[in-house]
């Protein structure tokens, strides 16, 4: 029988936390022209009574889909090491396999990692979904998770996982920090009549890789956040379609700064955005900046950057490692999220363009959300077409790859809660897809 759809606590979240990019600089992973690097099975005594890798016989591969030059791979593979470390899984039990592409090869990957005899098989972007679930109807006593992923509790598999963090509410924060150093520049008078739109509303913008709900869920909640402080922001979206295309984010993100968007953020895994508005603003006086995602970008855009939205991605990890470390494979979610409340988000230290008070504004708006007094989408802070939003049915089944058929059945759910529309509760990935006013998806 399929393992239920359940979504863990915080209480079950008792193990050490660090921040992304905490694993030690003498644990760096290979370089990116490494396609494969053999490990050895050996396993260092654990001692702290534990049990070893070795004594539960765990090997765990790891799929990415780029390496550690890109911020979205970087940070899971930060995540895997310190999750590693706090697990004491010595990394000599981890393959890692670098740029992965979203087709066969991931299916090829996963295949040679079981061959391998790597026993727990984790991938990292949503496309490898489809390729890692072939491999595990295959190799059913090899556990596979996958992150982003949607299909893990409708598919006929037990041994399939989906995992996701409340990224929206990082999402969400920083977009508080763009809405107070909004403020500020209106309290200046540093915009133009090029900032605003003919109905008087602040021109803003977004380079977002796809128009997933991953992506949507993430720019509403970018958007509603720098609301929550400016009230008359309009905001743009233009799309990549590409998870890190450095000249493509480059490209749209001069686009809006060209339509006059002051304030701009992303969902996409390159640093081209905000290196293209710093440059625009050293060598052309620009008045704009930007918010991140993934990793700390304020090397890349020190004046530009105000912070980023990120993910502890070991808060997952440990979970996942200790529970397999303790001969529970079986036992991990098959859907897991979390967020601010167990330390799985958060955002990066603040640039120092940010505004004055910016900082205990983040800690008054964290706080609220990490306790549950604060939802991110609560209802009477949008509206679609005009009208609040009393009702949303989502169903999880999931399409073929073309959208022509059902693949896997699903339930039908019932989104609003508590007047606010529950996000990864019902399933890890998001699923918020509603086009709220005041957004324009861009052609």
């Amino acid at each position: 029988m399929k393992k239920l759809l359940a979504i863990t606590s915080a209480a079950v979240l008792a193990f050490g936390l660090a921040a992304c990019g905490g694993g030690s600089s003498d644990s760096a992973a290979p370089t990116a022209s490494d396609t494969k690097e053999e490990q050895t099975d050996s396993a260092s005594e654990s001692t702290s009574g534990t049990q070893t890798a070795s004594d539960v016989d765990l090997k765990v591969g790891v799929i990415l889909l780029h390496d550690e030059d890109i911020g979205y791979d970087f940070a899971h593979l930060s995540g895997i090491k310190q999750a590693a470390e706090n697990a004491g899984l010595p990394e000599s039990q981890i393959v890692f396999k670098y740029n992965v592409p979203e087709d066969e090869s991931c299916y090829d990957a996963a295949t040679d990692l079981v061959e391998q005899g790597c026993n727990l098989i984790i991938s990292d972007s949503y496309g490898h979904q489809s390729y890692m679930t072939l491999a595990a109807e295959e190799n059913p006593d090899v556990t596979f998770l996958m992150a982003t992923g949607d299909t893990a509790a409708v598919d006929n598999c037990d041994n399939t996982h989906n995992f996701f963090n409340h990224t929206y509410e990082a999402r969400y924060v920083s977009g508080v920090v763009a809405g107070m150093k909004l403020a500020e520049m209106v309290e200046e008078g540093v915009l133009t009549d090029n900032n605003y739109n003919a109905d008087g509303t602040i021109k803003i913008g977004y380079v977002g890789a796809y128009p997933y709900a991953e992506v949507v869920s993430g720019y509403t909640a970018f958007y509603l956040g720098v609301k929550s402080v400016v009230d008359n922001v309009a905001m743009d979206v233009m799309y990549t379609n590409s998870w890190a295309d450095a000249t493509a984010e480059q490209q749209a993100s001069e686009t809006l700064l060209g339509r006059g968007c002051c304030i701009l953020s992303q969902h996409a895994d390159s640093t081209g955005g905000p290196a293209a508005i710093e440059d625009a603003i050293q060598k052309r006086g620009a008045v704009c900046y930007f918010v991140g995602y993934n990793i700390d970008m304020l090397s890349v855009a020190p004046t530009a950057i105000l912070t980023s939205a990120q993910n502890d991605w070991s808060v997952y990890y440990t979970y996942a490692f200790e529970e397999a470390l303790n001969g529970r494979r079986e036992d991990i979610l098959v859907d897991w999220a979390e967020g601010y409340d167990a330390g799985a988000n958060m955002i990066s230290p603040l640039g120092e363009s940010c505004a004055k008070g910016t900082a205990e504004k983040v800690a008054e708006v964290e706080a609220a959300i990490a306790e549950g007094k604060f939802q991110v989408f609560d209802t009477s802070t949008f509206t679609v077409d005009g009208e609040r939003v009393g009702s949303y049915i989502f169903n999880t089944s999931t399409m073929n790859s073309d959208y022509t058929a059902v693949l896997y059945e699903g339930e039908d759910f019932q989104c609003i809660k508590d007047g606010a529309f529950q996000e990864s509760v019902v399933r890890s990935a998001p699923y918020f897809d509603l086009r709220i006013d005041g957004i324009t998806e861009l052609s």
